[in-house]
């Protein structure tokens, strides 16, 4: 019977007895981020010292005899073993949400680089390119040093034809 009643409950379309809780994932996600940051800083363990001397001091000395945990530390262990089963999967909770985010970083890395390696090639082809067709056109240089030729054998031709005449 309890078998049939495992099933039934997990068929589709069967209503479960478990209530549903509806928590919105970035919200929950940011809280166990800032609870992790700051379980991770010096604050939080000092925090954490004063308030152990000021509950061993307490519970030691009492307060007019009254001692709320008649068995020595007792009540201390069971709110670090809860804090501490609250507190682990709030750390993993940051560290898988922090893995996320550290992989869409890398993943926009890389496709800047790629798209930044094909910019660099494009324009070293380009680059090349000019340089080729530059080899083919005349210089400032070179069509001075052509003038310069032409003006010295005109000059000669001049001379020449001048002696010649003469």
């Amino acid at each position: 019977m309890a078998r049939t009643e495992r099933q039934n409950l997990s068929e589709p379309g069967r209503r479960s007895y478990m209530p549903r809780v509806s928590v919105d994932a970035d919200a929950f996600g940011a809280f166990a981020e800032g609870a992790a940051r700051f379980m991770g800083t010096g604050k939080f363990i000092v925090y954490m010292t004063v308030f152990v001397i000021v509950w061993i001091t307490l519970n030691v000395v009492g307060i007019y005899g009254f001692k709320w945990d008649p068995y020595p530390f007792i009540l201390l262990n069971l709110f670090f073993s809860t804090q501490a089963s609250y507190a682990a999967p709030l750390i993993l909770l940051a560290t898988n949400r922090q893995e996320v985010r550290d992989k869409l970083s890398l993943d926009e890395d890389r496709r800047l680089a790629s798209q930044t390696r094909a910019d660099m090639d494009f324009l070293a082809r380009e680059i090349a390119a000019i340089r080729m067709n530059l080899g083919e056109i005349a210089t400032r240089d070179f069509v001075r040093s052509e003038l310069r030729s032409e003006l010295r054998d005109l000059a000669e031709r001049l001379e020449a034809s001048a002696t010649r005449d003469a």
